[in-house]
C-alpha cells in the first residue's frame, strides 16, 4: 500500500509539471533552481516594468512635440502678420486687423502653454504638474506657476530620460535681441533714424554693458558719441553716415535714416522676455500711429525689435523640438 501511494504521490507530481509546464513547484524540488528561477522572474518583471515606462514616455514625449509643432505654428503665423504689418500701404484699420488675429493667436498660445496629458497633468509646470502653468495677471502680464523641475523615467537599468520640459524654458527664458544684445530707440527720438539689431563681429571683445549711440548735429555734420554705463566713453563726434556700421567692442550695429539733434539709441545685453510679452509688443507695434515721419519711424524700429524677438522664440522652440525628438530616437532604441 505504501509503495502504491507513493507511486500515485509521483505521478500526481508529475502530472501538475505537466499542467502547470513547470519542473518545480516548490523550492524544495530544486533549492538552486528555484533561486534562478526567482532571479529570472524579477528580471522579467524589471524589464516589463522599463517597458511599460517607455510607452508612457514615448506618449508623454509625443503630445510635447504636437503641442511645440502649433506653438511653431502661432510664432510663425505671428512673423507673417509682422511683415504685412509693416507694410506702409496698410491703412490704420488694417492694421487693427491684423491686430485683432494677433490676440487671437495669443490667447491658443496660452492655450497650448497650458496643454494637459491624458491623465489631466499640464505638460509644461515641471514637478507642479497639477498646477495650471500660465495665466494673465490684473496688469496684462503673463506669469509662470510652475517651476523649473524636469520629470524623469528610468528606462533601463543605468539610463533615466527626460519626459518633458518645463514653461520657464520653453516659453518664459528666451533672449530678446540677437540673442547677446538688443537695440531700442529712444521714444524722445525726432528724426528718421531706423536701428537694426546688430550682429556680433567678435565675442571675445563683447563686454557687457548698457551702450548709448547719441547724435549731434549742431556743426551741420551729423556726427555721434558711444558711451557705456561702466565702459565709459568709446567713441567721440565720429561723422555719422546713413547704413554704415557702427562699431565697438566686438559688435556692429546700423542706424539707417536721419538722426535728429540728441536722437539717442541704446544697445544693451540680451535679457529673458517671455513668447507672450514679445506678441504684446507686436500688437502694441500695430496700434502704433503712423501720421507722420517721426511716428512711422517708431514704428519701424518696434517691428525691427519684435522680428528679431519672434526669430528668437522660434529658435528656441526649434532647439526644444530637437532634444525632443532625440529622446524619442532613444525610445525606439532602448525599446530594441
Amino acid at each position: 500500500i505504501n509503495s502504491i501511494l507513493e507511486q500515485q504521490s509521483k505521478l500526481s507530481r508529475v502530472s501538475m509539471q505537466i499542467s502547470s509546464g513547470m519542473r518545480i513547484l516548490a523550492p524544495a524540488d530544486d533549492p538552486s533552481g528555484a533561486v534562478q528561477r526567482l532571479e529570472l522572474n524579477q528580471g522579467i518583471d524589471t524589464l516589463e516594468q522599463y517597458k511599460k515606462n517607455g510607452f508612457l514616455a514615448e506618449g508623454r514625449l509625443e503630445l510635447e512635440e504636437a503641442t511645440l509643432k502649433q506653438v511653431e505654428d502661432v510664432l510663425m503665423r505671428a512673423r507673417e502678420l509682422a511683415v504685412q504689418g509693416n507694410n506702409a500701404t496698410l491703412s490704420r484699420e488694417d492694421r487693427g486687423f491684423l491686430a485683432a488675429e494677433l490676440r487671437q493667436r495669443l490667447d491658443e498660445l496660452q492655450g497650448l502653454a497650458n496643454t494637459r496629458d491624458a491623465n489631466g497633468e499640464f505638460i509644461f509646470a515641471g514637478f507642479h504638474s497639477l498646477t495650471e502653468p500660465f495665466s494673465q495677471t490684473v496688469g496684462g502680464t503673463y506669469q509662470y506657476y510652475g517651476d523649473s523641475g524636469q520629470r524623469l523615467l528610468q528606462i533601463s537599468a543605468n539610463r533615466q530620460l527626460a519626459i518633458g520640459d518645463p514653461g520657464s524654458q520653453v516659453f518664459m527664458e528666451i533672449p530678446n535681441g540677437n540673442g547677446t544684445f538688443s537695440t531700442l530707440d529712444s521714444p524722445a527720438n525726432t528724426g528718421t533714424g531706423i536701428i537694426a539689431p546688430g550682429t556680433v563681429v567678435d565675442q571675445s571683445l563683447w563686454a557687457p554693458d548698457t551702450y548709448t549711440i547719441t547724435f549731434d548735429t549742431s556743426s551741420g555734420t551729423t556726427t555721434y558719441d558711444v558711451d557705456g554705463v561702466v565702459s565709459g566713453n568709446l567713441i567721440n563726434d565720429a561723422v555719422y553716415s546713413s547704413g554704415t556700421a557702427i562699431q565697438f567692442n566686438g559688435i556692429e550695429v546700423v542706424i539707417d535714416g536721419a538722426p535728429a539733434m540728441g536722437d539717442s539709441f541704446t544697445v544693451q545685453s540680451s535679457v529673458s522676455q517671455d513668447m507672450f510679452t514679445t506678441l504684446q509688443n507686436m500688437i502694441a507695434a500695430l496700434e502704433m500711429p503712423r501720421s507722420n515721419d517721426v511716428d512711422r519711424t517708431a514704428s519701424n524700429n518696434a517691428f525691427n525689435r519684435v522680428m528679431v524677438d519672434l526669430d528668437q522664440a522660434m529658435e528656441q522652440v526649434l532647439d526644444i523640438r530637437a532634444g525632443v525628438g532625440a529622446r524619442l530616437q532613444t525610445l525606439d532604441a532602448q525599446a530594441e
